[in-house]
């Protein structure tokens, strides 16, 4: 499978942050494990989903229902065809069933899929996200030390993870210009201005 190079350097990164035992998160302070201690790979792929899923629920929760179809105009640049705001969260919550839907087949995952890209309400939206981070955490609760790098149909569990959660990222990046574009800050920054 070739990966382009900014999703490499993306997927470098997140595995350098998940192998560095001081990351923490300033939403969720659990107590810091000891310099040396042993982590399991659950332990340390979940603290990074919970950090990106505070941060991209809280994004998507931050847009008011009447600008969830917002998209950059094209005088503010090249954005011709872009996803709308709400593309991106429904995106994510799709893509997050791909990541971490484990064993699901073909057909599900592509009846899940269309199922969320039917969506048209914030409410809904904003649900399938969070049911997409349920399934994200079962996945990465199932990772142990002795099948995460063991290669499945889709690649291994750990890569899967990690590349889950750098794609999330991506979007994130482009929702927090979306909330900006529309003098919102992103609730991830309302605390450190």
């Amino acid at each position: 499978m070739h990966i382009p190079s900014r999703i490499a350097t993306r997927l470098l990164l997140c595995c350098a942050v998940a192998a560095a035992p001081a990351f923490a998160f300033a939403q969720a302070a659990p107590a810091k494990p000891a310099v040396g201690a042993q982590m399991t790979p659950a332990a340390t792929y979940g603290k990074l989903l919970s950090g990106m899923e505070k941060e991209f629920v809280d994004a998507a929760e931050a847009m008011p229902e009447d600008k969830f179809n917002f998209a950059p105009p094209t005088t503010m640049g090249d954005f011709k065809g872009v996803r709308s705001f709400g593309a991106q969260v429904k995106h994510v919550a799709q893509a997050n069933w791909y990541f971490f839907g484990g064993d699901m087949s073909e057909a599900d995952g592509k009846a899940k899929s269309d199922a969320i890209e039917k969506l048209t309400s914030k409410a809904d939206i904003v649900q399938a996200l969070k049911d997409s981070f349920k399934q994200a955490h079962t996945y990465i609760g199932g990772i142990t030390n002795e099948n995460a790098f063991v290669m499945t149909a889709h690649g291994t569990r750990g890569g899967m993870a990690a590349f889950g959660i750098a794609h999330m990222m991506d979007h994130y990046g482009q929702m927090v210009e979306y909330l900006r574009m529309n003098g919102i800050v992103p609730p991830a920054s309302r605390g450190s201005m």
